[in-house]
């Protein structure tokens, strides 16, 4: 490297360095600007031939490049993140006091007769209307309906025992009741 060269780089960086880092500092802020001013000095040594004079206009116009770029690497980025994050289901507060309310429901469920867990399932987990439940189980839907809100009553009196599905139901602003009845607890 030729003397001059370096000669000439050393009094651009020295003669604007500081108004270049003021310029980026107004455009993006004191975080960014150490890095920015440093590439833009990097491409003035590397195209050292092809600066100007006066060399300002030029490395401003440069360091304007680069906040571009960056403002747009930094915009891909965010959407990248975004896009996977779209991809993926919000996680769940704590899976083992789900598995435990699950646990305690079923309990409750084994407590009941075979008849009232039969229309429980049939509504609740298989999704069947009460027509279609009647149905499978050979009586009217009306008959179904008495049925099934007997066996849900039951059901939220055999669960009472267990205070997860409680403080769960509570936790979810709903009664045991509602929680029981609509099948949110499966």
């Amino acid at each position: 490297m030729p003397d001059y060269d370096a000669d000439r780089f050393t009094t651009i960086y020295d003669g604007c360095r500081q108004r270049v880092w003021a310029y980026v500092v107004s455009r993006a802020g004191r975080q960014v600007a150490d890095e920015v001013v440093s590439e833009t000095f990097t491409v003035a040594w590397r195209k050292l031939d092809e600066v100007p004079e006066p060399p300002l206009p030029w490395l401003l116009g440069v360091a304007r490049n680069i906040l571009r770029d960056n403002i747009r690497a930094e915009a891909r980025r965010t959407s990248f993140v975004a896009e996977l994050r779209s991809w993926t289901e919000p996680a769940e507060a704590d899976i083992a006091e789900e598995i435990s309310e699950r646990s305690a429901l079923l309990k409750a469920l084994a407590s009941l007769p075979e008849d009232d867990r039969e229309l429980l399932i049939l509504s609740g987990w298989q999704g069947l209307t009460p027509a279609q439940a009647a149905r499978v189980v050979g009586c009217s839907p009306i008959t179904l309906r008495v049925r099934l809100h007997r066996a849900r009553k039951r059901l939220t009196e055999a669960a009472s025992a267990y205070p997860l599905i409680r403080d769960a139901a509570v936790e979810q602003g709903m009664s045991p009741q509602v929680r029981i009845a609509t099948g949110k607890e499966a």
